[in-house]
């Protein structure tokens, strides 16, 4: 070895830690300029310090704030300004609405309030609104209603797989294309990065196919920024919301191992307007072929006509605040009699940890349904972390036992309801982009509490001495998975 090499070698051997110290120090003080909550800088300065080097890696793919958000937040402002300018003339029927809805559901029609408020969404009554459990209903539905589509298609999945679910959708919108109908596809990149042949055969066929927020290894640490709502429009005036994306595991047909439980709901009537608008600002936020939103795509007086009172609550990355976690919050705040939720993953913000806690605590017989077992080995065992306390002020916990719970639902006083892609945990309140319809049909939520009810059935009730008596290393491996909570 070229002897002049020696003493660089000696020196990285005794100052190796010092280069080191400063890369670290620079990140750990660029993290605390950057004023985020404590609870997540922390939690990434525990990254950082006990995983070296993976630490590092981990931050430097997901945890910097990027010039992204930045789009995002002027998206957001888009969004609000295009709803507001939208809807001016509309104002004093939408102001009409909200009167009638403070007469019906009382504190309740603050949600609908807060919504028109902050120009998210306006409450749009005389829908129609048919719940539908699990994918061997929805599919069917979608299927039959896309069948008899006349003038367009829009489609806006997070996961999109082959198979006998997404082959047949497949064919469906091949069909339609060659009958002259308006197919677009929004597919989230990284829920459908499986999706490579059927898109060339989709393109190829006609379909307008956009990959949301691609995931290269230039823009991979966008990749934390997901679009995870899950959202079909038919001709304008038919929509369906809900949990259910395109896949094979949402059909119970005896062929998965596990019988998979969740929840969407089919719309029809002016609501619809809210998706269309919605998702003609994802279509050329995301570069797709310009469209003008006419009137072929906004029914204004559609003819089927309901008894339901439809509003969704939106939100993303770009977000001013985090809305959906905001419009649960004043849904709890507000209740009077129950409180009803269904959740895959329960890592709650502080605010609804300490909002529930205080319903129960007041006297709301408060339940949380959730899976015995999850998916996410980590995200299980950090939602388990977050339920000692609201067992102890009284909230009912159940842990659904026939399958997997993946529905997104909650019902309020029997009255008002939740149902969209929204979970309750910090990822869908401030990291995705995410929807929940808000519905005010006594039909819908009666419907949507014996179904609860009938999960109860197949679900482990615990109480808070089932959960002390679980074991020490059940109760730490809970305790270290919290420690990343701020970050799933």
């Amino acid at each position: 070895m070229n002897g002049s090499l020696l003493p660089v070698l000696e020196f990285l051997r005794e100052w190796y830690w010092l280069p080191l110290a400063l890369i670290y120090s620079g990140i750990i003080i660029t993290i605390l300029a950057e004023n985020r909550n404590p609870t997540k800088t922390l939690a990434w300065i525990l990254v950082i310090v006990f995983l070296p080097g993976v630490g590092l890696l981990f931050y430097f793919f997901f945890g910097r704030r990027f010039k992204k958000k930045r789009i995002f937040r002027e998206k957001n402002k888009d969004e609000h300004r295009f709803f507001y300018d939208r809807w001016q003339k509309h104002r004093p029927m939408l102001e009409k609405n909200l009167e009638i809805l403070d007469k019906e559901l009382g504190d309740l029609s603050a949600v609908y309030r807060f919504l028109y408020n902050e120009n998210i969404s306006a409450p749009l009554m005389n829908n129609y609104v048919k719940l539908l459990i699990n994918g061997e209903t929805k599919f069917p539905e979608l299927f039959s209603e896309i069948e008899n589509a006349k003038h367009h298609i829009h489609l806006e999945y997070y996961i999109y797989e082959e198979g006998e679910v997404g082959s047949k959708l497949i064919q469906l919108l091949l069909k339609k294309v060659a009958e002259g109908v308006k197919v677009r596809l929004i597919v989230d990149d990284f829920g459908s990065s499986k999706l490579k042949r059927e898109r060339v055969l989709m393109q190829d066929a006609g379909v307008e196919f956009i990959r949301f927020l691609p995931v290269r290894f230039a823009s991979i640490s966008d990749s934390n920024y997901r679009n995870h709502r899950k959202i079909a429009i038919i001709d304008g005036d038919m929509a369906f919301v809900g949990g259910i994306n395109v896949s094979d595991r949402y059909i119970n047909n005896r062929k998965n191992k596990i019988h998979w439980r969740d929840t969407a709901v089919k719309i029809e009537g002016q609501s619809v307007f809210l998706l269309q608008f919605q998702f003609w600002l994802t279509w050329h936020f995301s570069n797709g072929h310009v469209y003008e939103l006419s009137e072929d795509y906004l029914v204004e007086n559609p003819q089927n006509t309901g008894n339901s009172t439809v509003s969704f609550a939106l939100s993303d990355p770009g977000s001013p605040a985090p809305y959906t976690m905001e419009t649960i919050l004043i849904a709890i705040s507000h209740a009077k009699e129950s409180i009803q939720i269904c959740t895959p993953y329960f890592v709650p913000t502080d605010q609804i940890s300490t909002a529930l806690q205080v319903a129960a605590a007041s006297g709301i017989k408060v339940e949380l349904l959730m899976p015995r077992r999850s998916d996410s080995f980590i995200v299980h065992h950090a939602s388990f972390s977050f339920l000692k306390p609201l067992l102890k002020r009284g909230v009912k916990v159940y842990l659904y036992e026939k399958g997997f719970m993946h529905a997104k639902t909650i019902c309020v006083d029997g009255k008002l309801a939740f149902i969209g892609t929204v979970n309750i945990d910090i990822r869908s309140f401030y990291i995705n982009f995410e929807i929940a319809s808000i519905i005010y049909d006594l039909n819908i939520c009666k419907e949507l509490s014996h179904q609860f009810e009938d999960d109860k059935k197949e679900s482990l009730l615990v109480d808070i001495k089932y959960w002390t008596k679980r074991s020490v290393w059940e109760r730490g491996l809970d305790s270290i998975c919290r420690l990343l909570a701020p970050l799933l």
